[in-house]
């Protein structure tokens, strides 16, 4: 009932002022946004592309940025093949644009190469239609993030029950300023492999794991400029792909700062080491609103209302 109603408060905007023709796929404008109502005006961004359960049948398209977007015909990675398993199947969240779901099995034949590895274990990639989800990841919005687990995947015959209950292991000790043992030579080279695809532009992980990299790695170092130390990231690695070519409404990051961010890094962990001072006069942090229909491009409404 709530999938009709959103497809009808959209789609009901969409035809006013076009003579009662629908319009083309994907020239929804800017102006069109003030005019949904309904469902659209009561309810949260989150909430309207939560409740999708399928891709939009229009073709492949990001829309605006990795935090603040959506996605038009969305490809779903299949839940298990010859070299990954797509994990937490109940949150329906192994979509994202054609690319994506190409190079992460381009990456899981990489990473069968591994002793120990038989693939990946693949976390969240985004949601049908993109967008804000109800719950977790700010980005992960357009399709072209991904996360990996850690975890050494080494039985892909698991059941969708088991890959709810089986969880990824951490990599991380001292709070991220080290790896721990259970971090080995195969992690290294599985990053370093999604690393050095043309397609990614950045990948985050642990502050300690970058440093740990950043020691080992005797080589070509290019690579590691696109390794980012941040939060969090010592159960999974986070890979984000650059825009596609020809793909107008995605908006890029800024790519990373030059050289190999290996004394970036150190600092992290320095900081983590031997933390600063809380300032006493720092203004506390500001509490995030819900992204509203109005925060995203215009063309999402037509994302959403596709059928």
């Amino acid at each position: 009932m709530f999938r009709t109603l959103t497809a009808l408060a959209v789609t009901a905007t969409l035809l006013a002022g076009c003579g009662g023709e629908r319009p083309e796929k994907n020239t929804t404008t800017e102006a069109d946004l003030p005019r949904v109502t309904g469902v659209l005006s009561t309810k949260s961004a989150k909430q309207l592309f939560g409740a999708e359960s399928a891709g939009s049948p229009q073709s492949s398209a990001p829309y605006g940025s990795y935090a603040k977007g959506c996605l038009a015909g969305a490809a779903q990675l299949p839940e298990t093949g010859p070299t990954w398993q797509a994990m937490r199947l109940s949150r329906n969240r192994n979509w994202g644009h054609p690319e994506l779901i190409d190079f992460v099995e381009d990456l899981s034949r990489k990473a069968a190469r591994q002793p120990g590895w038989n693939g990946l274990y693949v976390g969240d990639l985004s949601q049908p239609r993109g967008g804000p989800m109800l719950t977790g990841h700010r980005s992960h919005q357009i399709g072209l993030d991904a996360d990996i687990w850690m975890r050494p995947a080494d039985d892909l015959r698991m059941s969708r029950g088991a890959r709810e209950e089986i969880s990824s292991i951490s990599m991380r000790r001292s709070s991220g300023a080290y790896t721990n043992n259970n971090w080995t030579r195969a992690h290294h080279e599985i990053l370093k492999a999604a690393a050095q695809d043309p397609r990614v532009a950045r990948i985050f992980v642990f502050p300690g794991a970058k440093v740990q990299m950043c020691n080992d790695e005797s080589g070509d170092r290019a690579w590691l400029r696109k390794i980012r130390p941040w939060w969090g990231h010592h159960y999974h690695f986070h890979v984000r792909l650059n825009c596609p070519d020809g793909a107008r409404g995605c908006v890029n990051q800024d790519p990373p700062p030059p050289g190999d961010g290996c004394a970036a890094a150190q600092d992290w962990v320095n900081n983590i080491l031997n933390p600063p001072p809380p300032d006493p006069n720092a203004p506390p942090p500001k509490p995030r609103r819900e992204l509203t229909m109005g925060d995203l491009p215009a063309q999402c409404a037509s994302v959403l209302a596709a059928q």
